[in-house]
């Protein structure tokens, strides 16, 4: 098995630091030629931030690409320069005023989409979490924080309530540590 083989490559979007869309003309191992578009977007991150009494913290915000209000966990982008632990701490303290005295556990590192992404999405576990500050939210941003017993969010998802992936496998996944899987 092979690589394909860039013969171009352009941009035809430019929307740093939030995502560029390159054009890549491929050859591939079969000799066919094709053109790809690739999404470079900088590496994502979220949590499962719960409270001392197993309420898991959400947000509820506008998705434009949804055209609807989703419930989802907090995260965000990574900033240039910034480790993905330290992106979390500052993106839920951001979004929820929530922070915890425990480190954030790392439960996996994942690809968004490999076909045509290009960045990874860190996903964390925050234990023993309280609000300690209020939110601090950038301009574009109007988030609600809800809270939610950390069982019942499983039977929402099992439901079709929650259409965000990152929400529904760091659920699972906290689900199985908490666990001890």
């Amino acid at each position: 098995m092979d690589k394909w083989k860039v013969l171009s490559s352009d941009y035809v979007v430019k929307n740093y630091p939030y995502n560029q869309i390159r054009r890549d003309k491929c050859l591939l191992p079969n000799g066919l030629v094709i053109e790809t578009y690739i999404q470079e977007y900088s590496n994502w991150v979220n949590a499962i931030v719960l409270t001392p009494q197993m309420e898991l913290v959400l947000v509820v915000q506008y998705r434009h690409g949804l055209g609807d209000f989703v419930l989802e966990t907090p995260g965000g982008m990574v900033d240039d320069g910034e480790a993905s632990i330290q992106a979390i701490i500052r993106e839920v303290a951001e979004e929820t005023g929530y922070q915890s005295n425990n480190p954030p556990i790392l439960l996996g590192e994942f690809s968004p989409n490999p076909a045509s992404h290009t960045n990874r999405v860190s996903t964390y576990l925050f234990l023993n979490a309280k609000r300690m500050d209020v939110q601090h939210l950038d301009h574009t941003e109007d988030i609600h924080v809800r809270l939610i017993p950390f069982e019942t969010f499983g039977q929402m998802i099992e439901s079709g309530q929650v259409p965000q992936m990152f929400a529904v496998l760091g659920y699972y996944l906290a689900k199985d540590y908490i666990n001890g899987k």
